[in-house]
């Protein structure tokens, strides 16, 4: 290949319009696409969207805990892009849910960077074996609605590697995406678009990322400085003035050298995803895997026994989102739907039951008597009354977070009369992320919690109801018992700086960390028969790897799935205390008939026993005894195994800002600094100093450049960078 000109390459770092890459001589234009639950492409004169097939939201997809359907729903949407001319798919979306009131919560997996992580690979490589370009999205630390475009996430390393980047580089390392998205927000003070230590210290140069970045549509403060920080493509275009600022800045070699370099990625890019040949789209089979997601995302909280529905009884649905649910979240990646079922139909043809419908509540909220009169008259006079409720349409969407987790005050209503009839009921909740079910689950014989379920909802709704699916979900966020025992109650959302300081105890590790209750925890859901758990053996160990072995059993009386949990914490919590008592480190779905036993053998990668050491800049293992966990959820843990870790610890990492302790106290460095501070000081005053307990105690904390850094100083800069060279970072084990 030819290498580009500098005129080509500045071309090729802003994009043409809204969608498209500019073309040049030898390069062809790329096209993107918004779509993580379906292709979200706007029709050439913007009077709408492409239709195409609206899969449930990315948050019910995770629901399914199956990475195998996230896979097949990834090369599904891929398949409606290529058809539609589109490269480029803006999808996954791998943020984590920090607090259940971010209004873009729909869209993230889970609160859990394992799952998150897990679950985005999948689908990226699904994406990309139907020949379409994906790009993870939205790098980094992007938690909140709330003044998004500039708003400073600020946090330690440890709570960055370990909570915020881990599912980003779990796809890097494990599925090659083409793209990555750099999001609006700053990163401790810095716009993550010009955040080089993300971008390229971190993306590039820790993880291998070959690919290219991308901005966020509008995103870009300094176009200078994000392609000095690694940044490749500027969307939107024509973008004439960040082209105009990089042209006269390419009088700078470095800058001139990064606009070529950046010019390649996207060249390269271009040339291998532009213009494959379109696939052939299966409508109908699109919308059966639609169905199937929706029904397997289904997650079924309690149970008393009135599910599934008994044939021949009269049926109460009740509630204005039975007939019109929230299918999918709001703002850039909403579908424009092939088709939408409908719900009373569904179920009366799946049944000889009688179904009747009252809306019982109004959308915009107001507290209608009559219609909660003809819901409470329905249910009266049924056998069994299903209510579906939720937080409404405006509650999950781009732009906003959410206000409450508290269900509209007409449903709160609606509901404490429906169970003052005594009629059995079954509450459905239509909602992108939880609601709060708390003081009135405890009164219906059944919930379920619907998602937001995509095109299909309403047939997958009635195959659980009828128990012609069971439901096959698990939470992949926690259930709080109120608001304020989230751990972010007091600091969600926060305008200008999001001060992080839960750290690392995000969603159930901060409920598990001091057993605080929960209404339903991570990993929790019910399906229509029972398992059991064998004993947890440990199968064999490597540096890399654990592998422990345990068996799954089915005792109820009809086919079902269970979802096994592995779960990874130091034996003694009070090692570190504040970090997870556990946390989730591998997982499985098992199909098994009634009767049937399988026998899991779960590989739990190294990572699990590791932290991000901030002094050492690296993943350090400490050693000693860890407790693997195994079960349904992080509650309920089925048996257990200690293993024994060698402690793996890279050498500290020195610098100018490490302390004189720290100096000090290096196994390698510490010696070594004081042979040359005896050799640079004939007269011992040096190292009288710095062997002095008295002077260690009161400026041990105090970093070292302040104390040495006059080249006439026994310890010069110079000397004490000769002393540190060598050192370097680890790179993170496979996982």
């Amino acid at each position: 290949m030819t290498r580009l000109t500098l005129e080509q390459a500045l071309d090729l770092v802003t994009g043409a319009d809204l969608s498209r890459t500019r073309e040049v001589e030898g390069v062809p234009s790329l096209t993107m696409s918004d779509g993580p639950n379906g292709l979200a492409m706007n029709l050439p004169d913007f009077s709408g969207k492409v239709p195409a097939t609206c899969f449930p939201s990315p948050g019910a997809l995770a629901a399914t805990w199956d990475i195998d359907l996230a896979e097949k729903v990834g090369s599904a949407i891929a398949a409606e892009a290529r058809a539609a001319g589109a490269d480029v798919l803006l999808a996954p979306s791998v943020n984590i849910r920090r607090s259940p009131l971010g209004g873009r919560g729909f869209e993230y997996y889970s609160e859990d960077p394992a799952l998150s992580g897990a679950v985005g690979a999948s689908f990226v490589r699904g994406v990309q074996s139907a020949g379409v370009a994906a790009c993870v999205k939205h790098y980094a630390v992007n938690s909140q609605e709330t003044d998004r475009m500039r708003v400073s996430a600020e946090l330690d390393d440890a709570t960055l590697r370990e909570m915020y980047l881990t599912a980003f580089e779990r796809i890097v390392r494990d599925a090659a995406p083409a793209f990555v998205m750099a999001s609006y927000n700053r990163v401790n003070g810095t716009y993550v678009s010009q955040h080089r230590e993300l971008l390229t210290s971190i993306l590039r140069d820790d993880w291998g990322f070959d690919g290219a970045v991308v901005s966020d549509w509008g995103a870009v403060d300094d176009p200078v400085a994000a392609v000095l920080a690694g940044l490749d493509l500027e969307m939107p275009g024509p973008a004439l003035g960040s082209r105009a600022a990089l042209t006269e800045a390419c009088i700078d070699p470095a800058v001139r050298s990064a606009v070529l370099q950046a010019g390649e990625r996207i060249a390269a890019a271009a040339r291998r995803w532009a213009g494959v040949e379109p696939a052939d789209v299966d409508a109908d089979a699109h919308h059966h895997l639609a169905r199937s997601v929706a029904a397997s995302s289904i997650t079924m909280l309690t149970n008393d026994g009135v599910l599934p529905l008994a044939d021949g009884t009269t049926i109460a649905l009740i509630g204005a989102l039975a007939v019109e649910p929230h299918r999918q979240g709001g703002g850039s990646a909403g579908v424009h739907a092939r088709t939408h079922d409908d719900l009373v139909a569904e179920l009366t043809a799946r049944t000889t039951s009688t179904v009747e419908f009252a809306a019982g509540y109004a959308f915009d909220g107001d507290d209608a008597q009559h219609l909660r009169d003809e819901a409470v008259e329905l249910a009266a006079r049924s056998q069994v009354a299903v209510v579906v409720v939720g937080p409404g349409e405006g509650a999950d969407t781009e732009g906003r977070d959410r206000e409450t987790l508290t269900l509209p005050a007409a449903q709160l209503t609606l509901l404490e009369t429906v169970f003052a009839t005594g009629t059995p009921t079954v509450v459905v909740l239509n909602a992108g992320a939880v609601v709060l079910t708390e003081p009135w689950s405890h009164h219906a014989c059944a919930v379920l919690a619907w998602w937001l379920p995509g095109e299909a909802g309403a047939q997958a709704l009635a195959d659980v109801l009828t128990g012609a699916v069971e439901p096959a979900g698990r939470l992949t966020e926690t259930i709080p018992l109120r608001l304020e025992d989230t751990p972010t109650a007091a600091s969600f959302p926060q305008p200008g700086h999001a001060y992080h300081a839960e750290g690392l105890l995000v969603g159930y590790r901060w409920y598990d960390h001091d057993e605080r209750p929960v209404a339903f925890p991570f990993g929790h859901g019910l399906g229509y028969t029972t398992f059991m758990y064998g004993e947890v053996a440990l199968l064999e160990q490597s540096p890399d790897e654990v592998v422990v072995e345990f068996s799954v059993r089915n005792v109820g009386a009809r086919t079902g799935s269970e979802v096994w949990q592995v779960y990874v914490g130091p034996s003694d919590p009070q090692r570190h205390r504040f970090r997870a008592v556990r946390a989730l480190a591998a997982f499985g779905k098992v199909v098994l008939g009634p009767g049937e036993e399988r026998v899991v053998q779960a590989v739990v990668p190294a990572r699990a026993f590791e932290r991000w050491d901030v002094t050492r800049s690296g993943w350090v293992c400490d050693g000693g005894a860890y407790e693997i966990q195994v079960g349904a959820s992080s509650r309920d843990l089925r048996g257990h195994v200690v293993v024994q870790r060698d402690a793996r610890l890279p050498e500290v990492v020195l610098d100018e800002s490490s302390t004189l302790r720290e100096w000090l106290t290096h196994d390698r460095l510490g010696p070594r600094l004081l042979d040359e501070a005896a050799a640079a000081d004939l007269s011992g005053g040096t190292t009288a100093f710095l062997t002095n307990p008295i002077i260690t105690l009161m400026i041990g904390d105090l970093p070292i450049r302040r104390l040495f850094g006059d080249p006439s100083q026994a310890l010069s800069r110079e000397l004490l960078h000769e002393t540190s060279r060598g050192l370097g970072r680890r790179r993170g084990p496979r996982w």
